[in-house]
């Protein structure tokens, strides 16, 4: 396996102490660098051009619109498929092009 070099450049960042050691520690308990944990969240930022500040998980929009459509589909009687495991999953994903 080759791996393809990747350029990088550095970026550095004021931050009191205690933000440090609190991004440090969070980073931590993830089990991953902290610097990971920045540029990861650049890069979400950067392809979502969204800034969220949440501690909690909340569904995007797009995410609530189907679950809602999902539950009045229940609600209506539709039947669902599944649950299946991994090759069942693939035969009945077939069998809708067929």
């Amino acid at each position: 396996m080759t791996k393809v070099a990747t350029k990088t450049t550095t970026m550095n960042l004021r931050l009191d102490v205690e933000t440090r050691q609190q991004l440090q520690s969070y980073a931590d308990n993830l089990g991953i660098p902290a610097t990971t944990l920045v540029v990861a969240n650049i890069k979400q930022l950067l392809k979502s051009d969204e800034v969220r500040f949440t501690r909690t998980l909340e569904p995007t929009p797009y995410l609530v619109k189907i679950m809602e459509q999902t539950e009045a589909d229940i609600k209506a009687g539709k039947k669902f498929a599944g649950p299946f495991n991994g090759k069942e999953a693939v035969a009945y994903l077939n069998s809708l092009v067929e």
